[in-house]
């Protein structure tokens, strides 16, 4: 089977990975000059872990990223509630702190090793679907036929705008920034930690490696707006972005195939953008070897879509203006405090979900 991957990305990456291991050696290209060196997604979850231990590359995350063993919650510089981050029923006990190209470098290295590479600097100019085959032209010039193509190249896709799949949603008027930083003697090495300043300001800090950090908040200068004292030892990238809430309409056309940003996007709120994306590919990667696809996109839109709306309702809690929305936010806090099964369950919900 000839089955080409548009985007080395980590959902990209892990579908090459899960069909190599069944011996299915697709091919794989991005338009970059070479793997990325940004940070970017930076929480790996429990799910995730376990749909990439069969391929051994858990091992390895796990050996480098940060165990994020508790979250605290400030409103203004009160701490309203510190919750551990354990689950003692999932296969990694909590989530995992590291930056997103060390995770596609340990899966590009994993790849490398049964002998497929990334082929940069190549990219999707179109594509167009006969009887028994897709043909892709690429940038190269080169015009190849596939039995399958996979888009796994981002929010704005050329393999789903080729495919002519609608991509419905809306944008968000607010600019979001975020920070990658060192810092000197930061108190909660492995703290997730959310602050909320102003009405509809949250800044949250995630530990990624040794005394290094990813902030990210609804705000043009995030550093700026975290209320807790920082000793910031190195900035290593600052950016301003905007966020898409969308879901393509389907994940399949015919031989074509979505997954990742390709297929859905949504706000950084519960940090599951990437793991949507590796739990698209591995599912993908399942179907594909088994001769299942027509059940891969009903399958995983209906998945994506139940992450995706529980993230939008954490956005609009932890962002709203509204008295009576953080009031309610207020009183789970103090649940959540005095009642020890609302924690529990709280602690679960974060880590497995």
């Amino acid at each position: 089977m000839k089955v080409l991957i548009v985007g080395a990305g980590p959902t990209g990456l892990t579908l090459a990975v899960e069909l190599a291991r069944r011996n299915i050696f697709a091919r794989i290209i991005d338009k970059r000059d070479s793997a990325s060196t940004l940070s970017r997604a930076v929480g790996i979850t429990s799910k995730s872990l376990e749909l990439l231990s069969h391929s051994g590359v858990s091992k390895r995350l796990i050996e480098e990223g940060v165990p994020i063993q508790n979250a605290c919650i400030y409103q203004d510089n009160h701490l309203a509630l510190t919750l551990p981050l354990h689950s003692s029923t999932s296969y990694f006990p909590t989530i995992l702190g590291l930056p997103q190209d060390r995770t596609e470098t340990i899966l590009a290295e994993s790849l490398a090793s049964i002998g497929v590479e990334v082929e940069y600097k190549l990219a999707l100019n179109e594509l167009h679907e006969e009887a028994q085959s897709v043909i892709a032209q690429l940038s190269s010039g080169e015009e190849s036929s596939f039995d399958l193509i996979i888009g796994a190249d981002g929010v704005r896709s050329a393999v789903r705008q080729g495919a002519n799949i609608p991509y419905p949603g809306f944008d968000l008027n607010e600019d979001w920034s975020i920070a990658d930083v060192e810092l000197d003697d930061w108190p909660h090495p492995q703290m997730f930690t959310l602050t909320q300043t102003k009405p509809g300001i949250v800044a949250v800090s995630v530990p990624i490696g040794k005394n290094r950090y990813r902030f990210v908040g609804n705000c043009e200068k995030v550093l700026e707006v975290f209320p807790l004292p920082l000793r910031i030892h190195k900035v290593r990238r600052e950016g301003v972005f905007k966020i898409s809430i969308r879901q393509a309409q389907s994940y399949s056309k015919g031989r074509i195939h979505l997954a990742g940003d390709a297929a859905h996007c949504h706000s950084p709120v519960g940090g599951r953008g990437m793991n949507l994306g590796i739990a698209d590919a591995a599912e993908l990667a399942k179907c594909i070897a088994e001769g299942q696809l027509d059940n891969y996109s009903p399958l995983r839109r209906r998945e994506d879509k139940k992450v995706i709306d529980i993230t939008e309702r954490g956005r609009k809690i932890v962002t709203s203006q509204s008295f009576l929305t953080r009031l309610e936010f207020s009183a789970l806090l103090a649940a959540a405090n005095h009642l020890p099964f609302v924690k529990r369950r709280l602690s679960r919900f974060v880590v497995e979900f």
